[in-house]
């Protein structure tokens, strides 16, 4: 039947009293309305009326013709509302653009009704008891009048962030959105059977949705309308669905009901904003895991995480345990690790408490000794479970379990493969050092810096045991960081920390141990061997803090103790802590504020923060309010709108440190969550602020907040990297390094690029360090900027023209680009998804550097080491290969820097002036003529002879013009060798890309980035993972338990501690006082030496074996005196030292070495004896030994 072409008859039926007439014109026109709705517009009052009317039999016929011409003339609202009273002629299943819209505004209509309608669950947030600061002070005297960018530039992009900002307004009291959000245009709808028929819609919408197997549009759904009763519904109706056979599941695959919650927690963890909904919806995900039988035990544990659950984790363990079964006991294990991986040391605590000892109970032993018993003190103070009768086997299990959960066996496994992979390249570390003089403190540190971060972890301190003459310029400030340093080196090392650092931890009252600041550099060591690990740590810390009477050992002791006992929340710690506080030293008071803040991490203590807060208006000193608000900070740590009030509070104060405060507590309140309404705050600040602290750290925690969506970073800061300020040019600078740390982003690095060129220094230094973290672990394949940026931060740690700060910048950079011997990255999250907490709060301390340099330290804790190491039932590490898909060059380690061999000088061609080859030219015809006339001899015998001094001036011709052109030659040919040689080189590397073939074995404790994880997969073996790999320790199901088993051997078991040097031996000289040369300056002399060509072979050896006895008489002469020194000290620094440094040691271990050097006193004593100036060296000519002979 041919369509309407005019509807004006039509219409005329409308008004007919016959209500067939009108059924019939109101079918035709529904048939044809997308054609003739222009003129049934103007009928829409007749339409409406016969809708109105009870009476009319096609009711809901005429209500979907009045929805699809308010459908064509875009009143969406009306047009849902009359689709709505058009029951079931309104069909769902029609394939056109009006049900398709419809269906939409439905959705949205019943997800804003749901939600408007779902009441949050009230968490007991801290509430601050002083109001200082609030509604007393105009927050619009703090804002510059000019604002580039308005307070709403940010868009919304889901629903759930628009109704979060909406909704929750309170970061700045006078905001109010601008931008119509999608709960502006939703219909107001008031009638009963309106709401009904919505319902009904939707339901039907679901049910079509979960006939066809699409439950994810369902919970998607579910989750934005904040309706859990359907998340419910739906997760079962999968269930159900696979056991009544309707969904057919593949054997090894998960059912649609673990694929459902999976996909329900992903959701929560990276989309869901609000941290009340989020429990919400997680507490349910966890009742409906447990009430399946074979539940996936790895998303209970997120779960768990998250609600802070120690209950919960505790059953899960028992209950796998309890199954007795090898795949159970080694799933336990894997989230043992998981567990250690993501809580905090307060949750582990609690964990072990409630877990069995698994030991049976025995009479306490004779006594033992202190360090025996500090070794055996359990993680946190009363830990010690209710002991239980447990068979052999089970004690065992629940024994491994707790040395996983308190971290002693993650922290022995990363040890070991960052001791047996290290890849440090020392030759850029000795370059360094040489191109910065030690004698300035800036430069010292920022060596010391250089060589903590290659070497992080790895134990290796060879550096310092190799320049004790470099370490002995350090000074003060320098000693303290070059001690602090150990720390770093041998972070995980908690087995022999306290022996390693003997000689530089204060002694009782009353004997003297050297520099205060090596004793406070010490502690501060100690405190970071320990970090995010308090065990026996804490209580000995705690003491020495106690204890300390100077300022600056306080002031390493607070350092220590608060990384020891981060987030442990001990009282007794806190308060004295705040009783250092009150003393008013400004020398300490930023120390201490970081360590209230790092005790109390995360806990948002509301009484803590009051008593910081009231305290940093009563003080005057700078540092203390600084060190406060870090303080307040860290408390603060992943709070969200807990901290909402404590971040309002702080941004309207007139101080600019405690404003600075409000935006790190802000920044550390929404890390990871990428938080709309932040992210806006910050922008505003960014540019409007009229301080430049506040504005360069808006800028900077824009990182923080995104780091989890590094691509949008660049984007965002793209106008703000070209600001006029130049610290808003370093925050853009750092928030990039910190968002895209270890991606290296190429939108980042071109950012960057022109960045370390600009004319502002510290904007330079910012942009290496950025730089260097984006680029941590890149080699040539996966970046090929990789090496020129490697190049250009070497050119700028030794140009003697460049900017102190620029150069510091850039020794940092080229220790963090090389981080853990070139085995670690930076993590801001753990391989599972969850926060790293410790890496977190070690990159926010770490760029307070800008105001104090021993802060710079704190960036070790974001460092990560990516390895895959697997583990048999036993936690034993089984020979067993990995497979990976790629070419080998993708992911392996960056090339070394090829040291070049200094040769002599070469040697010139003697220049000959032209007046001297003429007067010999003259000599010789005239020596030629005399000849002849005095010949009596035959003419061909003249002629023979006269001719011969000829081709003899001839050849002295020859030879000088030979010898002239010679160096040229040889110049030529050597560039031609060289070009030869770089284009054979790149050839070559060209054909091995050609022929590299995809796919080769890994071993086990090996180096794998985040980035290769998907390529690596186990061939069919013996052994099988409990779970797809994330990095880290991997439990391996054993296949074949009866079989022997092939083990990796652990090096680090094989070093010994050697017995360290006598202190000083290797850089002042002997014992006795008598100066000798070291090893190094002997061989630099010989070099020298053997370049001038003063000595002939028979000296040189006689001066080589002379250096060498002195050499041994010095090593004896120390070694006695080491031996008289242990059994007067009893022996306490003999056996001080690295566990795995030693073994490369050839004179002993490294803290130990420098032990003098850093322990010495910095001015001189009255009264102190002269070091003798040594004798001339005596020696012999060539010419004179001859005369003698």
């Amino acid at each position: 039947m041919p369509g309407l072409v005019t509807a004006t008859g039509v219409l005329a039926f409308l008004a007919d009293e016959e209500p067939e007439l009108k059924v019939f014109a109101l079918k035709t026109l529904n048939d044809d309305i997308d054609t003739v709705w222009t003129e049934v517009a103007g009928a829409l009052t007749q339409i409406e009326a016969l809708y109105e009317d009870e009476t009319f039999p096609e009711r809901q016929l005429a209500a979907l013709v009045l929805a699809k011409v308010y459908f064509h003339l875009q009143a969406y609202n009306e047009s849902m509302t009359f689709a709505l009273a058009a029951g079931p002629l309104f069909k769902l299943d029609a394939p056109s653009e009006f049900e398709e819209t419809i269906i939409s505004k439905c959705i949205d209509q019943y997800i804003a009704v749901s939600s408007l309608h779902h009441a949050p669950s009230k968490k007991d947030l801290p509430a601050l008891e002083t109001d200082l600061g609030s509604g007393a002070i105009d927050s619009s005297a703090l804002i510059s009048p000019t604002t580039p960018f308005s307070q709403s530039s940010v868009p919304s992009k889901s629903l759930l962030a628009r109704a979060s900002s909406d909704d929750n307004t309170i970061l700045d009291p006078t905001f109010q959105p601008t931008k119509e959000t999608r709960s502006a245009s939703i219909a107001q709808v008031h009638d009963t059977a309106t709401q009904v028929a919505l319902q009904n819609v939707i339901e039907r919408l679901f049910e079509s949705c979960l006939k066809e197997g699409k439950y994810r549009q369902v919970v998607g759904i579910a989750v934005e309308a904040k309706n859990l009763d359907v998340l419910r519904r739906v997760i079962k109706r999968a269930n159900q669905d696979v056991k009544s056979g309707k969904t057919k599941v593949q054997e090894g695959s998960q059912g649609p009901a673990e694929e459902l919650m999976d996909y329900a927690l992903s959701i929560c963890m990276d989309i869901v904003q609000e941290r009340g909904f989020r429990t919400e919806i997680l507490r349910l995900i966890l009742d409906l895991l447990n009430d399946i039988p074979n539940p996936d035990y790895f998303a209970i544990a997120k779960c768990v995480v998250y609600l802070d659950s120690d209950e919960e984790a505790s059953r899960m363990l028992r209950q796998l345990v309890a199954k007795g079964e090898q795949d159970s006991i080694a799933i336990a294990y894997q989230i043992a690790f998981d567990l250690y991986d993501n809580s905090t040391q307060e949750f582990l605590g609690k964990v072990i408490k409630a877990l069995p000892s698994g030991e049976p109970a025995k009479p306490k032993p004779a006594e033992e000794s202190n360090d025996a018993a500090a070794e055996r003190e359990p993680l946190l103070e009363g830990q010690e479970s209710s002991e239980e009768e447990l068979p052999e086997e089970v004690a065992k299990v629940y024994k491994n379990i707790r040395t996983i959960l308190d971290g002693s066996k993650v922290i022995k496994l990363n040890l070991e493969f960052l001791y047996r992979n290290n890849h440090a390249d020392m030759s850029i570390l000795n370059k360094v050092r040489d191109s910065l003089d030690g004698r300035n403190s800036i430069f010292h540190s920022a060596v010391t810096f250089c060589n903590a971060f290659m070497n992080a972890g790895t134990t290796n301190d060879r550096f310092f045991r190799d320049n004790l003459e470099w370490l002995g310029r350090a000074v003060n400030w320098s000693k303290f960081t070059a001690t602090a340093a150990l720390g770093v080196l041998h972070r995980g090392n908690v087995t022999q920390s306290r022996k390693l650092l003997e000689p530089y931890l204060p002694r009782p009252s009353g004997v003297s141990t050297g520099s205060v600041y090596s004793q406070a550099g010490a502690l501060y060591a100690y405190g970071l061997i320990h970090a995010n690990h308090g065990a026996d740590a804490l209580d000995y810390l705690h003491q020495q803090f106690k204890d300390a009477d100077q300022e600056v050992i306080q002031h390493g002791g607070a350092l220590g103790l608060g990384i020891a006992g981060m987030g442990t929340g001990n009282q007794k710690i806190i308060e004295d802590l705040k009783e250092a506080l009150y003393s008013d030293s400004a020398l300490n008071g930023e120390a201490v504020g970081a360590a209230m803040g790092l005790i109390m991490l995360g806990t948002g203590h509301a009484a803590t923060i009051d008593a910081m807060f009231t305290y940093a208006h009563e003080t005057q000193h700078e540092k203390i309010v600084r060190g406060i608000a870090l303080g307040i900070a860290l408390i603060m740590f992943g709070q969200q709108e807990g901290a909402d009030r404590t971040i309002q509070l702080l941004l309207a104060n007139p101080d600019p440190i405690l404003r600075y405060g409000g935006v790190l507590t802000l920044a550390m309140a929404y890390c990871g969550t990428g938080s709309n309404k932040a992210i806006r705050k910050l922008l505003h600040l960014a540019v409007s602020d009229v301080n430049d602290d506040v504005r360069r750290v808006a800028v900077m925690s824009l990182g923080f907040i995104l780091f989890r969506k590094p691509g949008s970073v660049p984007r965002m800061v793209e106008l703000l990297a070209e600001s006029y300020n130049p610290h808003v040019r370093y925050g853009s600078a750092m928030a990039l390094g910190i968002a895209c740390a270890g991606t290296g982003l190429d939108e980042a690095i071109d950012l960057l690029e022109p960045m370390m060129k600009d004319p502002t220094d510290f904007v330079r230094q910012g942009a290496l360090i950025a730089l260097s973290m984006i680029l941590v672990q890149q080699n040539e394949v996966m970046n090929p900027k990789v090496a020129a940026i490697r190049k250009t931060l070497k050119k700028v740690v030794s140009d003697r023209h460049e900017e102190q700060m620029t150069k510091f910048g850039a020794a940092l950079a080229l220790g963090i680009i090389d981080a853990g011997g070139r085995n670690c990255t930076i993590g801001l999250q753990t391989q599972t998804g969850n926060l790293n907490m410790a890496g977190i709060v070690g990159m926010a301390v770490f760029t307070q550097y800008w105001y104090w340099f021993p802060f710079t330290h704190f960036l070790s804790l974001s460092f990560v080491p990516t390895s895959i190491i697997g583990l048999d039932s036993d936690l034993a590490i089984p020979n067993v290969k990995f497979h990976c898909a790629t070419r080998p060059s993708l992911f392996d380690y960056p090339p070394e820097q090829e040291v070049k061999v200094e040769e002599g000088p070469a040697l010139v061609t003697t220049a000959v002036l032209s007046t001297t080859a003429q007067a010999k030219r003259r000599a010789q015809k005239k020596e030629k003529a005399q000849r002849r006339e005095s010949m009596d001899i035959d003419t061909p015998a003249v002629s023979k002879t006269a001719s011969q001094p000829a081709a003899e001036d001839k050849m002295d011709i020859d030879d000088d013009k030979k010898a002239a052109a010679k160096p040229e030659e040889s110049k030529e040919k050597r560039e031609g060798e060289s070009g030869d040689k770089e284009a054979t080189a790149a050839t070559d590397a060209k054909k091995k890309a050609e022929k590299e073939k995809v796919g080769y074995e890994i071993e086990n404790m090996s180096r794998i980035l985040p980035g290769q994880l998907k390529y690596i997969s186990f061939p069919a073996g013996r052994y099988k993972p409990v779970k797809k790999p994330t990095g880290g320790p991997l439990l391996l199901f054993d296949t074949q338990p009866s079989e022997p088993k092939s083990l990796v051997e652990e090096k680090l078991n094989k070093v010994t501690t050697e017995r360290a040097p006598v202190a000083g031996a290797g850089a002042a000289g002997s014992s006795d006082g008598t100066p000798r040369l070291s090893g190094g300056a002997a061989q630099s002399l010989l070099s020298q030496l053997q370049g001038t060509g003063a000595f002939n072979r028979s000296s040189m050896r006689e001066l080589s074996e002379l250096l060498q006895f002195g050499q041994r008489m010095e090593q004896d002469a120390a070694g006695e005196a080491g031996e008289r020194r242990g059994r007067g000290a009893g022996g306490a620094a003999a056996g001080s030292g690295n566990g795995a440094g030693a073994a490369t040691a050839g004179s002993g271990a490294g803290a130990a070495a420098a032990a003098a050097v850093l322990n010495a006193v910095d001015e001189d004593g009255e009264g102190d004896e002269e070091a003798p100036t040594p004798a001339e060296f005596e020696y012999f000519t060539d010419a004179e030994a001859d005369d003698e002979e």
